[in-house]
């Protein structure tokens, strides 16, 4: 640079990545920053009529911004700001923007299980590629296809990695991996494999598609007798389906009934459901943001899934490997 030019040259951090939060869950972004050792911008305010504002304050040119922000209940506000931020982010000429959604909203409706119904996982994914999202980085979506919905990378990580060394801090004797419905039977046999478990078992139990939310256990596959029993899903909305094959598995004669799910939604009467049931205790992870009454309840526990996703990334930041260790 000449002398006298007016122009000065910056130090640009090496690590050009930057970290980004909607209001979904700022208290697990932080903790991402916090491991990262970064700075955490948080740019999502509100107008005074309840639109939704958005100003990032950082230079993103050239840079790779990672958006953190799950699209938990409210879904529509919380997937708005999203699509927000990411718009604002490629207008910013960021070089490359990834989407990091620990809880993906819409993932159940995944595909037509009946006439005249939409796939809206589909609908959820495509917004977020056409406002200019380049990748997205989920935990545990209810089911591995949706990642052919978009054409760019997608990478799925699992809870186990963050729920089996909890699981494995109870010292439980013969124990048995249970899943309360056939599409877990792989979710299931992961834990499993990473539990040294003595057996496997499924619940299986009938869904009337017509209605929501509503199932009932039919039978059961598997011995569960004076045993330890993890029962294991990717998700409690209102707890009807995990509670139902809780009180199937212990009138088989489980010793104990550990149940392990990602994410936590605890939809109407889901506690009440839990608090009265077979179960003696729920292991969940932070990826949906919980108040007061889930923290405080006995029968609860959250772990934190901020170093899988701090350390997810990292490696997507140097360019490596995703699937080695992260992935089940």
């Amino acid at each position: 640079m000449p002398k006298g030019s007016g122009f000065t040259t910056r130090h640009r951090d090496e690590n050009g990545l930057v970290l980004v939060s909607g209001r979904a869950n700022p208290l697990l972004a932080k903790h991402i920053a916090r491991y990262l050792k970064k700075e955490l911008f948080e740019p999502v305010t509100s107008f005074a009529d309840g639109e939704i504002r958005i100003k990032i304050p950082p230079n993103l040119r050239r840079r790779h911004v990672f958006i953190i922000q799950p699209t938990n209940p409210p879904v529509n506000d919380h997937l708005m700001e999203l699509v927000f931020m990411v718009d604002a982010a490629k207008r910013s000429s960021a070089k490359e923007v990834t989407v990091v959604v620990p809880y993906f909203g819409y993932s159940r409706q995944d595909r037509k299980e009946m006439p005249h119904v939409p796939i809206s996982a589909s609908v959820v994914a495509g917004m977020l590629m056409n406002a200019g999202a380049d990748r997205i980085v989920t935990v545990d979506i209810h089911s591995e296809q949706q990642q052919g919905f978009i054409k760019g990378p997608w990478d799925n990580l699992y809870g186990s990695f963050i729920l089996v060394p909890e699981i494995k801090k109870r010292k439980l004797k013969d124990i048995v991996v249970a899943a309360p419905d056939k599409g877990g039977m792989t979710r299931a046999t992961g834990y499993a494999k990473r539990l040294n478990a003595t057996g496997i078992a499924l619940v299986y139990k009938e869904r009337d598609v017509s209605l929501t939310n509503k199932s009932e256990a039919l039978d059961m596959i598997g011995k569960v007798g004076a045993r330890d029993v993890i029962l294991v899903d990717d998700m409690i909305d209102t707890g009807g389906t995990i509670v139902n094959a809780a009180k199937y598995i212990k009138q088989r004669g489980a010793r104990s009934i550990t149940v392990v799910a990602t994410h936590g939604l605890f939809s109407g009467q889901a506690l009440e459901k839990i608090n009265n049931s077979a179960i003696d205790e729920v292991i969940i992870t932070d990826t949906i943001t919980q108040p007061e009454e889930v923290k405080k309840n006995k029968k609860i526990t959250i772990v934190t899934v901020a170093p899988l996703l701090a350390e997810a990334i990292r490696r997507i930041e140097t360019g490596e490997s995703i699937s080695k260790d992260l992935i089940l």
